[in-house]
């Protein structure tokens, strides 16, 4: 605890990664109990004695959930989210939370609450999002391990950004709540970030598991500890999605960079083709903003429909409002159909491959004081999420998809590749990601200047 709590008073002024710190003195004194607990041969779990901080979309009893919203900034719950009660079971202690953007929209860590989150390899830059408070506290040492969340690959594209693995895990599989309307949670899901796959898998045991409070919880139990991860590559197929034959608009060394990492897997026995789509991204993209904005526009209707708070909304929340207030009964019942043809696609398309790989961003980590890419690779972005289209398929389609660096460009800076999965295939993902990781440890194991100059 006393060597956290020094690397986060080191490194979080200038990264802001860490907000609504808890008192040091309070801090010292659950760690000297977790010492106790040790002298006398009882361990509460894998995470006994961790520092951790919560992402600030969950709610930690007696610190401030403020979802970066200054509607927010004085709610304390007197409750703990089910995820952050498994973590504290399993011996974690809360120092804190972890940026993110006003209600975790748009991959871009900043609020008018706590400030900008700055990238691990490159403070000028930003860190990705919603999870980048995370991710940055994570690659900088301040924390052992992070939970994050994911709807818009908030788990995957800040992985991305700052050299770390993110783990989307499948619908249902890490519950979280009590929600309002806990019939809505089908976008979103919690899930783990760490710097090595052991560890993401370990965590993903402390989050995972059925709870009948949350309905669309998957049935049964994840195994707990450290699963087996090993891989016959000989016997395994990746399909390469690549830009989706030019759909996608990506900036410049990306592509090569994912082509790499997949080179690395096939030079011991694994089968990587370059493939076409099934789908037609088009009208995913038109799924997706039906879905996102009915979703978005119900969970912030309250705030909106006060005038007083509609007016402290940024801006990208009140367009996701407005358009969702537009839909109508049977653009949403289209969309559903849309979305489930989508599904029955990618799995026709896991009848030849066992995974599928995409970049995890489509842009590199950009200037931290730009709210988001107006254009990419010369394309103009007609919403400000747009340039993160490249996520959006694993999260319509419920599929586990993990972020595994892939290296650096030539300014230094971090990027990803997705790898997606069958349907509940959480624990073959991880198979693959360690694979991966086996076979890119000099990537993996480049630290960012500011833990060098330590």
């Amino acid at each position: 605890m006393q060597a956290c709590l020094a690397q986060v008073d080191r490194l979080n002024p200038r990264f802001n990664a860490i907000v609504s710190r808890v008192d040091a003195d309070q801090l010292m004194r659950q760690a000297d109990d977790c010492d106790r607990e040790l002298g006398q041969g009882r361990s509460r779990g894998w995470m006994h004695g961790f520092p951790l901080a919560v992402k600030d979309l969950s709610a930690v009893a007696g610190i401030a959930l403020t979802k970066g919203s200054v509607l927010l900034r004085d709610n304390v719950p007197s409750q703990d989210d089910l995820m952050v009660q498994r973590l504290k079971r399993a011996g974690a202690i809360v120092i804190g939370k972890t940026n993110t953007p006003e209600f975790g929209l748009g991959s871009q860590t900043y609020n008018r609450v706590f400030g900008t989150t700055r990238n691990a390899y490159d403070p000028s830059r930003c860190a990705g999002g919603s999870s980048g408070g995370a991710a940055v506290a994570l690659a900088l040492r301040m924390l052992p391990v992070a939970d994050g969340s994911d709807m818009m690959g908030s788990l995957r594209n800040p992985a991305a950004f700052n050299n770390v693995f993110g783990l989307r895990p499948s619908m249902g599989r890490v519950p979280d709540g009590p929600a309002p309307d806990a019939w809505l949670a089908q976008l979103g899901t919690a899930g783990p970030m760490a710097r090595t796959v052991e560890d993401l898998a370990r965590l993903l045991a402390v989050q995972a598991g059925r709870d009948d409070c949350v309905p669309l919880s998957i049935a049964g139990t994840w195994p707990h500890g450290a699963p087996d991860l090993s891989l016959d590559l000989r016997t395994t197929r990746i399909g390469w999605l690549g830009d989706l034959q030019g759909y996608l608009p990506i900036e410049d060394g990306i592509l090569p960079l994912c082509e790499s990492a997949l080179a690395r897997l096939a030079a011991d026995g694994c089968r990587v083709e370059a493939v076409a789509p099934r789908f037609d991204p088009a009208q995913a993209w038109q799924t997706w903003l039906t879905w996102r904005r009915w979703l978005v526009a119900a969970s912030l209707r309250p705030f909106a429909d006060n005038p007083a708070q509609r007016s402290q909304l940024k801006p990208e929340a009140l367009w996701e409002i407005d358009q969702g207030e537009q839909l109508s009964a049977r653009e949403v019942s289209e969309a559903s159909v849309a979305r489930s043809r989508l599904y029955r696609q990618l799995l026709d398309m896991f009848e030849h491959h066992d995974y599928l790989a995409l970049p995890s961003a489509q842009v590199w980590p950009f200037d931290a004081d730009t709210p988001w890419p107006r254009s990419v690779a010369g394309r103009l972005m007609d919403t400000y999420h747009r340039w993160m289209e490249v996520v959006i398929y694993a999260t319509l389609a419920g599929l586990p998809a993990v972020s595994v660096p892939v290296g650096f460009n030539a300014a230094g800076l971090p990027m990803g590749m997705q790898l997606i999965g069958r349907p509940q295939a959480d624990l073959a993902v991880l198979r693959i990601a360690h694979a991966s990781e086996q076979r890119a440890q000099a990537i993996v194991s480049v630290r960012p200047d500011a833990l060098r100059a330590a």
